[in-house]
């Protein structure tokens, strides 16, 4: 089993991987099949509309998620990791004005937003909660060509067929050969004992024998870099977020406060604690903004990973580059264990497998960087990812605002506690991660769809006046 520390991080636009990113993506992937040869075209026919259908979560949350904006840019050939923020609402304007997309490379299709992009709330896809249909059409409306895409998580989009094959299979980049192929935190440990390797060290040569070091090694350099603008985009700006709940930004007037006592040398025992909930929060404001974001691995879950990575920068004197690719490179081991065997979309598990998640990454991370062994490291995983289990994802009025922003400040809290535990043990522990993973699983299962990005329970429908 190997999933790249690209596909578990990767950069792009709030608010949404799986509801924003992955129904972008999937937009592009339809205009490549319409121009490839992979479909039996009717002689003489000619594409002159697009229609496309949210359902499940895309449907009830799109709106909030910005999915209907994200499948237009992706349908104007915009992708995630490339579109200018600066510039989206002006695309988006000029389709929804003239009623035409005008993709590059492409002819112009006929495409009316309002009447073309349906959210279909009584009608779920059976492979998943984030299902799509795209749909081409002659200019008579004749039907010429249709797929099923699901949003799986973290910006991933797969057909109906593929998701079909991804679970009989259960690997989900097709058999791609490594030296260390770890399905498993328990295959990962046997590994490491055997070869004598850090799980980062394990990472690494899978990684390695499918690009350089040296492309390794800038493509975890511009993951990291990514995230520490945002960071500081975050602590700059200021006023209202936009979807109507009118929730402030907090990161800036906070950070002023730390900053503040910090230079008069006033006693704070929390300081740590209120520092890494400042990055947290800045990075989820941004991406609720619909700003510059990296999956880790979701954009929901954003903001754990780099404010744990700025905490080791903060307070870590022995910080260097390359602690930082080896906590990006264990992180990602753990995230691609987790999705491989249980989910990291919150659609499908609830916030335990966003935020969960997240805080399992990056306590292992942290706890790598701070010289665990292999066995620590995957204590500090299972510690923090324990103390999600059971969380439900229920944003309030759909928006990534409420309770998101807050819940990734503690979970990058309980990420350092997790780790910081962990080191001080020996990594004999009484739950194997493998075995919270498959709680995480179960109860992602028995849990009502109410409580799964669906706005339908919990705090989306208790909070006043929301």
């Amino acid at each position: 089993m190997f999933l790249s520390v690209f596909d578990v991080f990767k950069i792009g636009v709030g608010p949404s991987s799986s509801h924003t990113m992955g129904p972008m993506s999937a937009a592009n992937r339809f205009l490549d099949l319409i121009l490839s040869n992979e479909w039996p075209r009717p002689s003489g026919a000619q594409v002159a509309a697009i229609k496309v259908s949210l359902h499940g979560s895309l449907a009830h949350t799109g709106i909030g998620h910005g999915t209907g904006r994200a499948v237009i840019l992706g349908l104007m050939g915009e992708a995630p990791d490339s579109v200018d923020p600066d510039k989206m609402d002006g695309i988006i304007d000029m389709v929804e004005r003239i009623g035409r997309i005008t993709p590059p490379g492409h002819p112009a299709y006929q495409f009316q937003p309002k009447t073309d992009l349906i959210f279909d709330k009584k009608q779920p896809l059976p492979g998943h909660a984030n299902g799509m249909i795209f749909s081409a059409h002659d200019k008579d409306g004749r039907l010429l060509l249709k797929r099923i895409y699901y949003s799986v998580g973290g910006g991933f989009v797969v057909t109906d067929t593929e998701l079909e094959q991804m679970r009989a299979k259960k690997n989900a980049t097709g058999g791609v050969r490594v030296p260390y192929p770890f399905a498993t935190a328990k295959q990962m440990l046997e590994m490491a004992e055997r070869s004598g390797l850090t799980i980062a060290q394990m990472k690494r040569a899978n990684e390695e024998s499918q690009r350089s070091q040296e492309e390794l090694d800038r493509g975890l350099d511009r993951i990291w870099e990514a995230m520490r603008s945002c960071i500081e985009r975050g602590l700059k700006v200021e006023g209202v977020m936009p979807g109507g709940l009118n929730v402030k930004r907090r990161a800036r007037r906070i950070h002023d406060k730390l900053q503040e006592e910090w230079r008069s040398n006033r006693v704070n025992p929390l300081l740590a604690n209120d520092w890494l909930s400042v990055y947290a929060m800045a990075v989820n404001e941004e991406n609720a903004a619909g700003g510059r974001v990296v999956t880790a691995p979701t954009n929901g879950a954003a903001g754990v990973i780099p404010a744990t990575i700025r905490y080791y920068e903060h307070f870590h004197e022995d910080w260097d580059q390359k602690g930082i690719r080896d906590y990006l490179l264990t992180a990602a081991a753990i995230g691609g264990i987790i999705k491989h065997n249980a989910s990291i979309s919150g659609a499908e598990v609830g916030c335990q497998g966003e935020v969960g998640s997240a805080a399992a990454m990056a306590a292992a991370g942290l706890a790598a960087v701070m010289g665990g062994t292999p066995e620590q490291i995957e204590n500090a995983a299972e510690i923090a990812l324990e103390h999600h289990l059971g969380m439900t994802c229920d944003p309030v009025a759909g928006l990534v605002q409420v309770p998101c922003i807050e819940r990734n400040a503690l979970g990058a809290v309980k990420a350092v506690t997790a780790a910081s535990l962990a080191v001080k043990g020996d990594g004999q522990h009484f739950v194997p991660l493998d075995a919270c993973v498959e709680t995480m699983r179960q109860t992602g299962h028995d849990m009502s769809e109410k409580y799964k990005e669906t706005s339908t329970g919990g705090l989306a429908v208790n909070v006043v006046e929301c």
